[in-house]
């Protein structure tokens, strides 16, 4: 709102009802001295007010007035972070596990209204930010079907890139498990699709950052319990779903673990990833409102002048 078109606004209005007012005093004044009689009713100044009225909510609505109305809205960052190690080229769940978390990704992202902001990391040993959170989810799209496997897995080294990515900054991880400067993020929510096969040591200890943040994971296991064989450098290794690991991270952080061991399973995952709400402030302009009403008001005083005296003014 412009104080300052309002404040003259209201200046001028205040000095043309004042100026009326002395005026009719005046001109009744005049006619007493003359010897003519004025016999006006209760409502004879009714259109010079209502006139007078409609100018002063003119200079309201130049002043562009706006109410805050809080609106609930699906909003926030979301980061989905995407196990791009060894292990997930196994095939339990066809046509791999890679593959599968990649389509349910993408199914993921394309549910997502516009007001969230998404970003992709890819973990394996480390984790790299593949897609910085934006709302151009075409970027994340992209970022997610680029994703190739290699090198072992470090689900905490992927919950403290999901936290950097998120801030904006590098997330530094101190001997007494906390993180300074990272904020708290009550709107953030990391998504790990992963078969949950743990090769770091500090997978606790990120999750304990991420919950002092009020960051929630949430966690999809790719893979079967009966598992599958990859080769690994010339290596035949089995491999199978630690569905214990993503349930701890889950629930140390107030997030949920879902269970997707067949193609159908992830396809439901768009639907059983609940984003939290977040309460916004919108600015709804007022200036129609206050112009509507004031057009009303001045037509309404020029009527009741025209009826009156046969004049507009």
């Amino acid at each position: 709102m412009n104080l300052y078109l309002l404040a003259l606004g209201l200046v001028l209005t205040a000095g043309l009802a004042v100026a009326a007012v002395v005026f009719t005093r005046r001109r009744t004044a005049a006619l007493a001295s003359a010897g003519v009689a004025t016999r006006r009713g209760r409502w004879a100044h009714l259109g010079v007010g209502l006139t007078i009225a409609g100018l002063g909510i003119l200079a309201v609505a130049a002043s562009d007035p706006t109410a805050s109305v809080p609106v609930p809205r699906a909003a926030g960052t979301v980061i989905l972070a995407m196990d791009v190690s060894n292990s997930m080229s196994a095939d339990d769940v066809a046509p791999t596990r890679l593959a599968a978390a990649q389509k349910a990704a993408r199914s993921f992202i394309r549910a997502q209204p516009a007001s969230v902001d998404i970003g992709v990391v890819a973990f394996e040993r480390g984790a790299l930010t593949v897609a910085r959170p934006d709302r151009d989810h075409a970027a994340a799209l992209a970022a997610v079907d680029r994703l190739k496997v290699s090198g072992g897995t470090s689900l905490g080294t992927a919950i403290i890139g999901s936290l950097t990515a998120i801030s904006g900054k590098p997330v530094r991880v101190e001997r007494d498990g906390s993180a300074p400067g990272l904020g708290y993020w009550r709107s953030a929510t990391i998504v790990i699709f992963s078969d949950g096969q743990d090769l770091g040591d500090n997978t606790e200890t990120a999750a304990a950052v991420a919950q002092q943040a009020g960051v929630r994971i949430d966690t999809v296991g790719i893979g079967t319990a009966a598992g599958a064989a990859v080769s690994v450098d010339g290596f035949r290794l089995h491999t199978a779903l630690d569905e214990a690991t993503l349930k701890s991270i889950a629930q140390t952080t107030g997030g949920a673990y879902h269970p997707a061991a067949d193609p159908g399973d992830l396809d439901a995952i768009a639907s059983t990833i609940e984003l939290r709400l977040t309460v916004e402030d919108e600015q709804l302009p007022l200036a129609g409102a206050f112009i509507a009403l004031a057009l009303l008001l001045l037509t309404a005083g020029s009527v009741h002048t025209i009826f009156r005296s046969g004049r507009v003014i």
